[in-house]
């Protein structure tokens, strides 16, 4: 069985509250330098041989149903 990856960001210029939070959280730990945006990670198993046209099906549902592509974009991989 073959998984897929997708990964969902919010789009640069979209304001993300969770990020910037961790951001201050790793801060006040003392992890200094770093900066953090947050998405959202599905791992989606296929049955069978991941085909250009499993894959396209899958970015049809990402894009329909698992991201907001107004305010994120999403990338579909092949987990290896």
């Amino acid at each position: 069985m073959a998984r897929v990856i997708v990964d969902v960001m919010p789009k640069p210029e979209i304001l993300d509250p969770q990020g910037k939070a961790v951001t201050g959280a790793l801060a006040r730990l003392g992890f200094s330098g770093l900066s953090v945006r947050q998405g959202k990670r599905f791992e989606i198993e296929v049955d069978g041989e991941v085909t250009d046209e499993r894959l396209g099906q899958i970015s049809h549902a990402a894009e329909t149903l698992l991201a907001n592509t107004v305010i994120e974009t999403f990338q579909v991989r092949v987990d290896s």
